[in-house]
């Protein structure tokens, strides 16, 4: 090789690196930008997003162009506070283009949710079912076809799904997209994706495997897709059939090792007590699972939250036994989370919510007598918003996560955009 030739090897290989280097850096202000305007409860202008991310405002402009073309943020109307010069154009997450499709195959019903980057929900379907003991090979497919209607549904609209979460009531592998076991549902070492086959989703919409009630609790951490919200750590416990939870911190599900973090329903409150579906002797699950406490109450196993509610208000004594042994269970075993993961705020999910007013006080009471920081350090007790499906919900923003901290690899190209 001569030495001219060597030279413009060089040249070529330093040009290649530039580039590089330009388009990396492009990706990064583009995600920063991105965040920035989704993070902001209220329409952000250019100019403060350049006081906030530290870029020129030539830069800002030229990215927020092209989120604006990708469909991923949107101009809303000038702002007409009356001072003088140019009004400036508010920016904020844009509605009705991109979208996370949410699933949720619980013991006794599936469920589908569609949102857009707002928040707004573009398509939904809740299918009743009993699902407890059933062969997953006849189940998944049903949710498939629920998942296609829905694309469908939001494509109507012009909307693009760009990812989806299907929540279960197990233990997941979500690396390799398994479920490891599911007790409730009598579901073991089930890969999802292979059963519900491949054409319920574009061929580039991805599937993702969660626990429900890591999902569930990741939608209430967010005000609206890429925006935490103002009560951002606590433990989320659900009451369906089984007892499920999740630790969360900063807006963020903390899953443990193995992202198994959250399994309280099968926290031990007697050694010796009844058996439970998992194999093991009392359980949360068998004081404070929906069939448990309806049997304990003496109600029918199709009654709801609300019907056993009901009875305790009445004046009913079997019911409010029945209530007062939940509580008494949930407080052991949420007085030793607390104690492990040391948060002040627990919120009472799905079948909890309509019996907090009745769970609330012997909770509590166990709380103050067995957390060790208690003296210190009150623990607040709430119940979750209102919503018959918090795990589709949860599962629809959290498909739109990788949109929001990632818009470089939904726009694609490898345009550079000028340094900062």
């Amino acid at each position: 090789m001569t030495r001219r030739e060597a030279s413009r090897g060089t040249t070529l290989a330093r040009r290649r690196d530039h580039a590089a280097r330009q388009s990396s850096l492009r990706e990064h202000n583009l995600a920063v930008v991105c965040r920035t305007v989704f993070a902001s409860p209220t329409p952000i202008s250019r100019a403060r997003l350049a006081a906030e991310t530290g870029m020129t405002r030539s830069t800002v402009s030229r990215l927020t162009e092209e989120l604006v073309r990708a469909g991923l943020i949107a101009e809303r109307d000038a702002d007409g506070s009356g001072r003088p010069g140019r009004p400036a154009v508010p920016l904020a997450p844009a509605g009705g283009s991109v979208a996370g499709l949410g699933l949720h195959v619980n013991v006794d019903y599936m469920a589908g949710r569609v949102v857009d980057l707002t928040g707004a929900v573009l398509a939904e379907e809740i299918l009743e079912g009993d699902f407890e003991g059933s062969d997953p090979a006849e189940v998944l497919p049903r949710a498939a076809a629920l998942a296609a209607r829905l694309v469908r549904s939001a494509a109507a609209g012009g909307a693009r799904v760009a990812r989806a979460c299907l929540g279960l009531p197990g233990l997941v592998d979500s690396g390799s997209g398994r479920l490891l076991l599911a007790p409730n549902l009598g579901w073991r070492d089930v890969t999802p994706s292979a059963l519900m086959g491949s054409g319920m989703l574009p061929g580039d919409v991805p599937l993702e495997i969660d626990n429900d009630a890591h999902l569930a609790a990741y939608g209430i951490a967010h005000a609206a897709p890429g925006r935490v919200a103002e009560r951002d750590t606590f433990v989320y416990v659900a009451g369906d059939v089984g007892v499920g939870a999740a630790i969360v911190s900063g807006g963020r599900v903390v899953g443990g090792q193995h992202g198994w973090a959250g399994e309280i329903g099968h926290v031990s409150v007697e050694p010796v007590g009844p058996a439970c579906h998992c194999g093991a002797r009392g359980c949360l699950e068998v004081y404070a699972g929906r069939h448990a406490v309806l049997a304990a109450a003496g109600l029918p196993a199709s009654s709801t939250g609300s019907d056993l509610a009901a009875a305790v208000a009445s004046g009913d004594a079997r019911a409010r036994s029945a209530v007062d042994r939940a509580a008494w269970a949930l407080g052991i075993a949420l007085a030793s989370t607390v104690n492990i993961v040391d948060v002040d705020e627990i919120v009472l999910g799905t079948g909890f919510v309509p019996l907090v007013d009745a769970l609330c006080p012997g909770i509590d009471k166990e709380l103050r007598v067995r957390t060790l920081a208690a003296p210190w350090s009150a623990v607040t007790l709430r119940a979750a918003p209102v919503d018959p499906t918090p795990a589709a919900t949860g599962g629809a923003v959290r498909a739109l996560e990788s949109v929001i901290t990632d818009p470089a690899s939904w726009i694609g190209g490898t345009a550079v955009t000028a340094a900062v």
